[in-house]
């Protein structure tokens, strides 16, 4: 992730952590969603000089990102469940 990406990631997610508190983003209108984070969106393009929309594009961009890195720190940490067999399964004595 570049360093225009990160500090756009960084500063929306920051911002969420308040703006979205309480909001369960699964059973919430994502266009309620966005309009939470509107403000540090403005904010950002007009400190970045760049229009809203890049802003957003850029924030999904850079969430897309961190989601798959967190996916593989996972993976590496719980490792590949399927090669050590079914965990439900038990020998029968």
């Amino acid at each position: 992730m570049d360093k225009e990406l990160k500090y756009i990631y960084d500063k929306v997610c920051e911002f969420a952590e308040s703006a979205l508190d309480g909001i369960d983003p699964e059973k919430t209108q994502v266009s309620f969603q966005l309009e939470k984070l509107k403000p540090v969106m403005i904010t950002l393009s007009e400190e970045l000089k760049i229009p809203v929309e890049d802003v957003f594009i850029k924030y999904m961009d850079a969430a897309s990102e961190a989601s798959v890195v967190n996916e593989r720190k996972f993976q590496s940490t719980v490792g590949e469940m399927s090669k050590y067999g079914d965990p439900m399964q038990f020998e029968k004595f």
